[in-house]
């Protein structure tokens, strides 16, 4: 049994937290999924993910475990019918120089080591498909291989095709791919996209700042034809994927400098012609300067413009606290789940979790907020990590339930909002 003692929360508005879940001990999470009854988490840390039974949601308990292969994270997975979907890419913070974040965050994209030969590769690289006809026993049906560090993380909805992050060898960091699912036993890679001077494989020689920061695709959201795509350091790129064999740009906008880049997510908002864009907060104590949660307007799509950004929590100094304070991830709005163009729920890392309500998207404004107790114990095992909660993942179901990971060792909360 992993249901715990609730503890009273941190801060709360408009907000109730209903239960919590140590994840079977393994409670560091990242993106996590919600279907039929069961949450489906990833870990970066303990590798692999966890089955989570949320039928009650007042006492989750875990019920299952799925390790990665050796030296592997599988730390973004997707969920859509009976099918789950996880990356498998080389562990990251496995590498000594990733102890400082800087590393990983702020890679010199000249180098494309990390892609190492797959002769000498010894980790798994690619995605796994698995059966959820058992949702307690996922079933491991097919596996797309990659040569190179592997996939991030995947955009899946149902349908012949996928969409991903993917760092392959011969690129200096991760590119877009479109896989077709036509076949779940064997997926493929069907085409490719990335920003001029990615591919050195093909003589392109990166023409960017590279003291600046990192050209890499996080992952794409897919509406229609169009995929929005957040690019790190490169921020909002839009690709035109009718052709899923040849995506095309529409529009490339970069802010960093001199705002602090790291594009997270790309959430359209198609029934208003809006886009909200999540810049991630990667270093402690803002040392990455400004990243906001912006709002634009995306009825030329080949010109997308930005009309707003999100406030920031003033309920505390969080950049005092210790540890990240900024933005990492929004509700997607996937299909079957919690689905509005006017409320906007997203993870602060040590401010918790914040709504926002973008009916003027050119004042959007904090109507409801939940920041945990920090966790009692870390699962990070780098050193020097300060103990403070890191609210990382969100995902609101139908019900509107507010499913909510923390990276370091939160484990999983469940709330509601009751604005």
């Amino acid at each position: 049994m992993t249901t715990t003692a609730l503890r009273s929360p941190a801060h709360a508005s408009n907000m109730r937290l209903i239960g919590h879940c140590t994840q079977g001990g393994r409670s560091d999470g990242t993106q996590i999924m919600v279907r039929d009854g069961y949450a489906y988490v990833a870990h970066i840390f303990s590798k692999g993910f966890s089955v989570i039974d949320v039928r009650d949601p007042a006492r989750p308990r875990t019920v299952n475990y799925v390790p990665s292969p050796a030296n592997t994270w599988s730390l973004h997975l997707q969920v859509h019918d009976n099918l789950l979907l996880t990356v498998h890419a080389q562990d990251q913070f496995a590498q000594p120089e990733s102890d400082d974040e800087r590393n990983y965050y702020k890679a010199d994209t000249r180098d494309i080591s990390k892609a190492v030969r797959s002769t000498a590769r010894n980790h798994s690289a690619g995605m796994a498909v698995y059966d959820l006809s058992d949702p307690v026993t996922p079933r491991q049906i097919g596996f797309m291989p990659v040569d190179g560090v592997g996939l991030h993380r995947i955009w899946y909805t149902g349908g012949r095709w996928a969409y991903a992050s993917a760092q392959i060898e011969g690129f200096t960091d991760f590119i877009l791919v479109t896989i077709d699912m036509s076949d779940p036993t064997r997926p493929e890679i069907a085409g490719r996209f990335w920003l001029p001077g990615m591919n050195v494989a093909a003589g392109e020689v990166p023409h960017w700042p590279l003291a600046e920061g990192r050209y890499s695709l996080h992952h794409p959201i897919v509406h229609g034809d169009t995929a929005y795509c957040g690019w790190r350091d490169a921020c909002l790129v839009v690709v035109d994927v009718k052709d899923r064999t040849d995506p095309r740009m529409i529009a490339h906008r970069n802010w960093a400098p001199p705002f602090g880049g790291g594009t997270h997510n790309c959430l359209p908002l198609p029934d208003r012609d809006l886009l909200v864009v999540v810049d991630e907060t990667v270093l402690d104590n803002e040392e990455d300067g400004d990243k906001p949660i912006w709002v634009f307007d995306i009825r030329n799509s080949a010109n997308p413009v930005s009309i707003a950004t999100f406030p920031k929590p003033d309920d505390r100094d969080y950049k005092a606290v210790g540890g990240h304070f900024g933005p990492h991830n929004v509700h997607e709005n996937r299909p079957g789940s919690f689905v509005s163009s006017t409320l906007i729920f997203s993870t602060w890392q040590n401010a918790g979790l914040r709504v926002h309500d973008i009916s003027n998207p050119y004042a959007p404004r904090e109507v409801g907020a939940l920041v945990p107790q920090a966790p009692t114990h870390h699962v990070d095992h780098r050193p020097g990590r300060p103990l403070v909660i890191n609210t990382t993942d969100v995902f609101v179901d139908s019900a509107g339930l507010v499913y909510f990971t923390d990276f370091s060792g939160g484990g999983l909360h469940i709330a509601e909002f009751n604005g």
